[in-house]
């Protein structure tokens, strides 16, 4: 289960070249690490994200990065936050996932959601069916993986996915098969398919809509009978620290001039809506924050640092801030 978590969410690093990007990838997992975080997530995206850079940055492709990190590291869960269903046939993918978990000596996840990012699915020529769709195929995939990574030989005929007495050797390490973490904030389909399903949550909203969303699983959880505590409960967020308030605010200004933006000449509201997904400032500062955080009913934190998260000094200091609030 995650209880401080680090996503690497970029891989455009100042003045590193193509050919050193990976080592700066796997420098940044090898601290997280080390500073206290038990978990190490990548996107699975094949182009950036808007907000956080343009489409033709780099990305790599999340598990073949995974399961190099996998060989540099020895204690961190690796995953993606989160895999689209419609990237991958779920058959390879469980096979994909099992081999990370070999290669890691069980430390693999699967992270799953119903996609969303259709300008990429259109560039790269994959379907993009509309959401319900989406979480029907969704739903197909997650009982294909239980049931490949739980030591049966599923047979299954969905309506968009079968396989036919499907092996899955080697088995993973872990018994039972990698955890299942679910991504998103749907309440009438997502938290319904995490209660019915998942390991671990990563919830993705605003911080002050995190208790109603804990409570929607709870309900989701009464109705299928399932223990809410079974399931692991976190939320991303973007995290900008630094040594003191000073240095974390010059971060963010860097940010936003990226983006086009000037922290001074937005409106209130844009601001607002801003710092309800970004925390910031010195330790302390962001040590309470994330302590209230915790505070809404969640059972770990995760992070990504979008701005300075390539230099390892912040990184470790984003871990050791985390670790004494997690315990």
């Amino acid at each position: 289960m995650i209880r401080a978590g680090l996503q690497i969410p970029n891989f455009s690093y100042p003045g590193v070249a193509p050919d050193e990007l990976f080592e700066t990838v796997a420098t940044i997992a090898v601290t997280a690490e080390r500073s206290g975080f038990d978990t190490v997530m990548v996107m699975d995206h094949f182009y950036q994200l808007p907000g956080l850079g343009t489409m033709d940055q780099p990305m790599f492709e999340a598990y073949s990065l995974l399961s190099a990190i996998a060989a540099r590291t020895e204690r961190v869960k690796l995953g993606t936050l989160v895999t689209g269903v419609t990237y991958r046939n779920p058959a390879i993918l469980t096979k994909t996932v099992t081999t990370l978990d070999v290669i890691s000596k069980g430390r693999a996840f699967l992270g799953i959601g119903a996609a969303w990012f259709e300008p990429e699915h259109d560039s790269l020529g994959v379907d993009f069916p509309p959401v319900a769709e989406r979480f029907e195929r969704l739903e197909e995939a997650i009982a294909i993986y239980q049931g490949m990574t739980r030591g049966e030989r599923p047979t299954i005929e969905g309506k968009h996915y079968r396989v036919k007495d499907a092996i899955n050797s080697p088995a993973p390490i872990q018994a039972g098969g990698p955890p299942l973490l679910i991504g998103g904030q749907g309440e009438k389909k997502t938290l319904r398919i995490a209660a019915q399903h998942a390991d671990m949550v990563n919830l993705i909203c605003n911080r002050p809509d995190v208790p109603h969303k804990i409570e929607v699983l709870e309900q989701h959880c009464a109705d299928v009978g399932r223990d809410p505590a079974e399931i692991n409960k976190t939320m991303l967020n973007f995290l900008i620290p630094g040594r003191d308030t000073a240095e974390a605010e010059a971060a963010r200004d860097r940010f936003l001039a990226a983006q086009g933006l000037d922290w001074n000449n937005l409106d209130e509201a844009t601001r607002e809506g801003f710092l309800a997904r970004i925390i910031i400032g010195g330790p302390d500062d962001v040590g309470e924050q994330l302590t209230a955080l915790l505070g809404l009913g969640l059972d770990g934190i995760t992070v990504n640092l979008p701005v300075n998260g390539h230099d390892p000094e912040i990184v470790a200091l984003a871990g050791e801030i985390i670790t004494k609030v997690v315990g």
